[in-house]
């Protein structure tokens, strides 16, 4: 099974503090990295976390609080100062689009690459990338400026080649990708080899959402259901429930209820509030709720 796999730069809040870094998330899946979210100090974690800057291929911006993109700018200038020439897609809500082009026309002249952005609709759920082994889409939230997430699905691959099987039937190597997309064989006495007794079920399509910045919305949990991986944003404790409620947060209670009304299998908590240094009162709360729940920590690599 090739790596899907989640690196955490940054889950904290708004507020800088010594602890962590503004939100951003380096999803890996077959060899592709896109970028969630691009907060100040975005490019020190990519250098901590030894990723490749070229690999980026997109970002994918939940909202314009500017501690989910500030960094931006300032990593599209480094690009450029390492010669990239490889186009990068940039996703987020519309009014992005305007301010970007002139930060780069002002800070980026002379750019060896192109930065193609992508209008994102907040409020409804709609694919805004595919290509032949991914599919993303929004996911719509709530938050005070408009908000949504974006939901990582693999596709479904091709069944696998039973060796053995093709050994004994002594079918030729040149019929593999044919059996692969789902043909059956035909031996040399006219006897139909069903493709089921060829091959083998494909791997398990895998999927990883990212909800940040958002209130607790009780029906989220119909758009995530059955994902493999949920990062939901826990700002505050119950004990802060009312403030959370305020600035359109939720609390770590809260995000296990989605993660558990939606069946996910794992929970990530993260974007957590300058107040606690220390977690654990939010891990604490969440397993209560849904055991599978894990705090989230700059440096850390989730496996989907």
């Amino acid at each position: 099974m090739q790596p899907f796999k989640i690196h955490i730069l940054g889950c904290g809040s708004a507020l800088p503090t010594m602890r962590h870094y503004a939100s951003s998330q380096v999803v890996e899946i077959r060899g592709k990295l896109f970028m969630i979210d691009c907060g100040e100090g975005t490019q020190m974690q990519l250098r901590r976390s030894k990723i490749r800057f070229t690999k980026i291929q997109a970002v994918f911006i939940s909202h314009l609080h500017g501690d989910h993109c500030f960094g931006l700018i300032g990593m599209i200038s480094t690009f450029g100062m390492l010669g990239r020439v490889a186009t990068l897609h940039v996703y987020a809500p519309a009014e992005l689009g305007e301010i970007l082009q002139n930060q780069i026309n002002f800070f980026c002249q002379g750019l060896e690459f192109k930065v193609e952005f992508h209008s994102v609709d907040t409020t409804k759920k709609a694919v805004v990338y595919e290509d032949r082994s991914l599919i993303v889409e929004t996911i719509p939230l709530q938050h005070r400026v408009p908000t949504c997430g974006y939901l990582f699905r693999e596709k479904e691959g091709s069944r696998h080649i039973d060796r053995e099987m093709m050994n004994c039937y002594n079918i030729p190597i040149s019929q593999i990708n044919n059996i692969k997309e789902g043909a059956d064989w035909t031996d040399q006495d006219g006897k139909i080899i069903p493709n089921e007794k060829l091959t083998k079920p494909a791997d398990k399509a895998r999927s990883y959402a990212y909800c940040s910045d958002t209130k607790y919305i009780p029906n989220l949990y119909k758009s995530l259901e059955n994902v493999d991986m949920l990062y939901h944003e826990s700002t505050y404790a119950k004990d802060n429930e009312s403030r959370a409620k305020l600035y359109y947060h939720s609390t770590a209670e809260q995000a296990a209820h989605v993660a558990k009304a939606a069946g996910v299998g794992k929970l990530l908590l993260g974007h957590f509030s300058a107040r606690y240094e220390d977690e654990s009162c939010l891990l604490d709360e969440a397993k209560s709720i849904f055991a599978n729940s894990f705090l989230t920590n700059e440096g850390m690599v989730f496996d989907v």
